[in-house]
């Protein structure tokens, strides 16, 4: 359903130049998407990694406001998955470390990459790195909400900009597990509202939930909103693909869901108008899934992930991570994908 750019991939690991010469680009992907200053923003998720010894192992990590590299003996340690360095113990490092940095485009196909305006892991929350931004415009400033990693685990941040200069932090907003944050870009009912997706638990599953505030840093009233399907694409876990788009049926979200061979794809639900926590309609297959040779092979293989899209007219563009490798783009109508929405 969704036409790829025949340009795609957009932007590749070597396009980027990394904040620090002792590491290598090895992925750009899943980019927090909006409009600023007349131009297409991409916040782009940047994944490094530490040049390698042989024999050993190097992992990057926040230490006391800068990021370090410790290198390990890799006799101690199980690789198996290239994302994990896992200790006997069972407690596990990443090989990489994520952080953001920003792209511009004025025709949506050809980016400009400022490596130069980035978001560096900072706190002790976010030691592992920060991952999947997305972005929400809302009284006059971009809110972006992310994942912030470390050895506590998956927290829910928030940051908010008014130019993709300079940003304020406004702290962990959801406690671990928790990712996929999107919240709504307008009021309803007097409230804000988010979409989220808590991981762990020993009865529920990686599914969204839905929360509501007074002023974007305190959360509550949490609601299930939607479910995995068994045995279906979206059968193992499913979380929010972006910011819920206003239509005149509800609010349209797009989200991603994976199988039980870890393949993603995307699909899209409805959202009652005034009651966001009830959906109303839903898609049975993808509207997208890997396809492109860029989307099937890479750091991460069959996975299609956004983070966000532009509406322009009649037409959501979709700008989404491949395999944790690239960014590549593609459009679809939006009377296409509720043609095809079960009620």
């Amino acid at each position: 359903m969704v036409y790829r750019y025949s340009e795609s991939p957009l932007i590749c690991p070597e396009d980027i130049r990394p904040f620090d010469d002792r590491f290598e680009v090895i992925g750009v992907f899943n980019p927090g998407v909006t409009e600023c200053e007349g131009k297409i923003l991409l916040l782009m998720r940047v994944a490094v990694r530490p040049k390698q010894r042989e024999g050993y192992l190097s992992v990057p990590v926040l230490h006391d406001g800068k990021i370090e590299i410790m290198t390990l003996d890799k006799a101690d340690y199980d690789c198996s998955d290239s994302r994990f360095a896992v200790a006997q113990d069972g407690s596990r490092l990443l090989t990489s470390m994520s952080y953001f940095v920003v792209a511009l485009s004025e025709d949506g196909i050809t980016f400009r990459v400022d490596s130069e305006r980035c978001i560096l892991p900072s706190e002790d929350l976010e030691a592992y790195g920060i991952e999947d931004p997305r972005i929400t415009y809302l009284d006059g400033q971009y809110y972006i909400t992310y994942s912030a990693v470390s050895e506590y685990g998956i927290c829910a941040a928030l940051k908010r900009t008014r130019d993709f200069k300079m940003y304020e932090r406004m702290g962990v907003i959801l406690h671990p597990d928790n990712k996929d944050v999107a919240i709504f870009p307008e009021k309803i009912g007097g409230k804000y509202y988010m979409l989220h997706r808590p991981s762990t638990s020993e009865f529920g599953k990686p599914e969204i939930w839905i929360a509501e505030s007074d002023n974007l840093t305190q959360w509550g009233n949490h609601r299930h909103v939607a479910g995995v399907r068994s045995q279906s694409w979206d059968g193992v876990r499913i979380g929010s693909s972006g910011v819920p788009i206003r239509v005149p049926e509800g609010w349209l979200v797009v989200y991603h869901g994976a199988d039980a061979d870890d393949t993603y794809c995307l699909g899209a639900f409805l959202l009652d108008a005034e009651e966001p926590w009830r959906v109303i309609g839903r898609t049975d297959e993808p509207i997208m899934r890997p396809e492109l040779p860029c989307e099937r092979e890479g750091f991460f293989s069959n996975v299609v992930f956004a983070c966000g899209g532009i509406v322009a007219g009649d037409t959501l563009r979709i700008y989404y991570g491949a395999t944790d490798k690239f960014i590549c783009g593609g459009e679809v109508k939006i009377k296409d994908i509720m043609e095809v929405m079960k009620r």
